[in-house]
């Protein structure tokens, strides 16, 4: 202890101090310098417009002129910044996007009307996006290739357009189509494989954009490889419940994403020796010989989705002596490997994600600490980032100790194109984002004013102030318990989110039952430790895939980021990553609030089957409601669900509505719901079901063992007024 002591003593001394100051002074000039360009760059694309335009004839009928942007708290810099900065998505390579043509006509895949069809928001080029990609396409550098990818703008910008007036919702809930956009892609994608015509001219385009490809036997083998990528991810990914527009059960495809790339060889032998053929419990579909002729040249370890897809089309195959599967067969190996994707729920909205102590619809992911990268890292495991996972014979590396891989024969090593500096830059970037003001109550900036002067002159879009304060008693009565009213532009807020169980809230179950209930094979992560709040557990061979994302995103966030850096900025950027989440996230770990059933040792995720609530402002802009976009508007919402034994004549949730028109409807508060050929939107099935939440009617549960009066019709007006104004 002596010895150390004087060690320290000598380290601190006055002359090592200053040699140890000027080498700090050294290392943080470069340093600094480069976040200075960096803020300066991000200053740079400041188009009045926020690179939207105007859409004439558009989908179900809709034009609009170019939208205008309500007060958020961003600048247009701040807004074309966050549509145009990649976050590591990588969907195919990018001059296939701009080459390919739509299946039916000789149309570009990414015309605006087509992007328009399936609701993503089209955009003329800026200094950020000089291809005119739409709002959250992004072009993605990776190993030195280039693809096209999403970033959250893609599914977190909004849109509410009223008689040819748009209002663009940043951080908003998207209307998107996105089984649609990928189901007209794979479609597209096919043809220009078949069709000799549209092949031709697609290579060609290709190779005229001189970019990654110079010569057609490439160009055709990739797209042969992409197609059959795209194809897989949407047959693994197939549902018999329709999501149609402005929902995606994006944690079940996360989920299956992240299976196809853990599981091992010898655990897809297990399922493929372990089928027998339907109807005959005593036959097994395939012989050992034809599972290792399918498996031949598969890799050990990590197989990933080109494997897969290789895997798949070899069962299909009846050449060279592989077994020729029928898809039923098929279908039956997809259900044992992934879980279907069956409980689609609505975008959420970004404003306060930030400031809330626990976020997604079922409060699964704690904001504190390396949190929200972990969250964000999940969510570009789900839209297409590569993941180039490898395995490598046993040694030392931080995400091996975190992922308890350290004793395996094999480890895996997490390399992926996930850009998680500039997943921690979003997430920083969305600190200032507010919640949108209804048009006529704010005036406070430019485009504002704009949108007040459009909305002022219209007397459905007028706040009634005597409605409002009716209304307001209103809700501090039967909403604020769990809808807590906040300052949206408090800087120290802290929005806190509070849980009710399945049983309390009595909305659809299926979001919640799928993240507790779903399974898969583990992979390299079978018998290792995993900490929850209970304690650790051990990851089986079948697992929660809860357990298996929580061990994938760990590792992908303590490995180095960006392997296409040099390695010494790679190492800077992953220290500052994670000090910046430690140290830069005000949100601390807490205990969740509300109504709930907490984690036991016996069910560990048990707190998950339960639904959040969240504070409202802004919640105008967000429609349909409920978490899986069940209900069309907040009038509706605050209807009853007709039971078996109601009246016929009774004023009931509709049961059945379009969905897909962004013509916004100010008086219900919602989108319009018929008179076009939307989707058909029907609460007939698990995962679409409208109940619950039925608070202010006469099936509303007791709220603190107190059973409300139901709303009378005038009273339902007022509340709708006031919650405009949040």
């Amino acid at each position: 202890m002596g010895a150390f002591n004087a060690g320290l003593c000598n380290l601190l001394s006055r002359h090592n101090l200053w040699r140890l100051t000027k080498l700090l002074i050294i290392l943080a000039i470069p340093f600094g310098i480069t976040l200075l360009i960096g803020k300066l760059y991000q200053s740079w694309d400041d188009d009045p417009e926020r690179g939207a335009i105007a859409i004439e004839n558009g989908a179900f009928g809709e034009s609009y002129s170019t939208p205008i942007y309500l007060d958020q708290g961003w600048t247009a810099n701040d807004s074309l910044w966050y549509y145009n900065t990649t976050q590591g998505s990588a969907l195919m390579p990018y001059d296939f996007f701009i080459a390919l043509e739509q299946a039916d006509s000789k149309e570009p895949f990414r015309a605006n009307s087509l992007i328009d069809k399936y609701r993503y928001l089209p955009q003329k080029p800026t200094f950020f996006n000089p291809d005119g990609l739409p709002v959250g396409f992004v072009k993605e550098t990776y190993k030195g290739n280039d693809y096209i990818g999403f970033t959250c703008a893609a599914c977190h910008t909004g849109q509410v357009n009223y008689k040819g007036t748009a209002l663009r919702i940043d951080g908003g809930s998207s209307m998107a189509d996105m089984v649609g956009f990928l189901t007209e892609l794979q479609k597209s994608m096919d043809i220009a494989l078949a069709d000799s015509e549209k092949n031709q001219r697609f290579v060609a385009k290709v190779l005229e954009l001189n970019n990654t490809y110079n010569n057609a036997e490439t160009v055709q083998a990739d797209l042969r490889r992409w197609a059959r990528k795209i194809r897989l991810y949407n047959n693994i990914n197939d549902s018999k419940v329709a999501y149609g527009y402005a929902r995606l059960d994006a944690f079940g495809r996360i989920y299956n994403r992240v299976l196809e790339h853990v599981i091992s060889r010898n655990q897809v032998r297990d399922v493929l020796l372990g089928m027998t053929k339907a109807g005959d419990a005593e036959a097994d579909l395939l012989t050992p010989t034809q599972v290792d002729k399918v498996l031949e040249g598969i890799s050990e370890t990590i197989i990933g989705d080109l494997q897969f897809a290789q895997i798949i089309d070899r069962l299909m195959s009846t050449k060279d002596g592989y077994p020729g599967l029928a898809m039923s067969d098929m279908n039956r190996i997809k259900a044992e490997i992934f879980n279907e994707p069956n409980a689609p729920v609505s975008y959420p909205f970004l404003w306060d994600i930030v400031q809330s102590d626990y976020v997604q619809w079922n409060g699964l992911a704690a904001n504190a600490g390396v949190g929200p990268l972990g969250r964000n890292t999940g969510e570009v495991i789900g839209v297409f980032g590569i993941l180039d996972w490898t395995a490598h014979k046993r040694g030392w590396s931080l995400s091996s100790f975190i992922t308890g891989q350290k004793s395996k024969s094999y480890q895996i090593d997490f390399t992926s194109s996930i850009d998680l500096v500039n997943l921690s830059r979003l997430e920083t970037h969305l600190a200032s984002l507010t919640s949108p003001v209804w048009p006529t109550l704010a005036t406070d900036n430019a485009q504002q004013k704009i949108a007040n002067e459009i909305f002022g002159k219209l007397p459905e879009w007028q706040i009634d102030a005597k409605k409002v304060r009716r209304g307001r008693q209103l809700y501090a009565e039967y909403c604020e318990s769990c809808h807590e009213v906040i300052d949206r532009t408090d800087h120290d807020r802290i929005v806190v989110a509070d849980m009710s169980s399945l049983d309390v809230v009595g909305t659809d179950r299926a979001m919640a039952e799928n993240s507790v209930n779903y399974k898969g094979y583990s992979g390299n992560f079978k018998n290792t430790y995993q900490s929850e709040s209970v304690g650790s557990l051990v990851i089986k061979n079948q697992a929660p895939v809860v357990q298996i994302l929580t061990a994938t995103t760990m590792g992908e966030v303590t490995t180095a980021p960006d392997p296409d850096k040099w390695w010494p900025r790679r190492a800077l950027d992953w220290l500052y990553m994670l000090a910046k989440s430690f140290f830069d996230n005000e949100i601390k770990a807490s205990v969740k609030s509300g109504n709930y059933q907490p984690d036991t040792t016996a069910s560990p995720y048990q707190s998950l089957l339960s639904y959040k609530a969240r504070s409202l402002n802004g919640i105008w802009a967000t429609a349909p409601y409920l978490h899986n976009g069940s209900v069309p508007s907040i009038y509706d919402l605050l209807l009853p669900v007709k039971g078996a034994n109601d009246p016929a004549d009774g004023h009931y949730r509709p049961n059945e509505f379009k969905v897909g028109s962004r013509e916004f409807d100010p008086v219900k508060v919602g989108l319009r719901t018929e008179g076009y050929e939307g989707f058909t939107f029907k609460a007939d099935k698990r995962g679409d079901y409208n109940s619950g939440h039925e608070y202010g009617t006469a099936n509303a549960p007791a709220v603190n063992g107190v059973k409300m009066e139901p709303l009378t019709e005038e009273e339902r007006w007022d509340l709708v007024e006031y919650i405009k104004t949040l």
